[in-house]
């Protein structure tokens, strides 16, 4: 996840993460590393953090991870490129 120490949709990215079940999220300070914002918008098309891979998957923002997360598709998301978490989503890196 591209974030920065004081973006909030950061934050509630990685509760919900959390939430679900993962327990690592890489996270990639473009606030501390300048020259990864710039990885960023080549990698993702955009300017805003959070930007949030599950797995090799862009799933975008704060705004499309909780669309996943009410839609249900977040935790099948996650099981399915973590193969070892649980039944609840428990054991998740991500």
């Amino acid at each position: 996840m591209y974030c920065t120490g004081f973006c909030p949709y950061c934050h509630m990215a990685e509760r919900l993460l959390h939430a679900r079940g993962v327990s690592e999220i890489l996270k990639i300070r473009i606030d501390l590393e300048p020259a990864r914002r710039a990885e960023m918008i080549t990698r993702t098309g955009q300017r805003t953090v959070p930007q949030i891979y599950i797995g090799e998957l862009h799933v975008g923002g704060f705004d499309e991870l909780a669309a996943l997360d009410r839609g249900g598709r977040l935790v099948p998301m996650l099981r399915t490129e973590f193969p070892r978490a649980g039944a609840n989503g428990d054991e998740t890196n991500g």
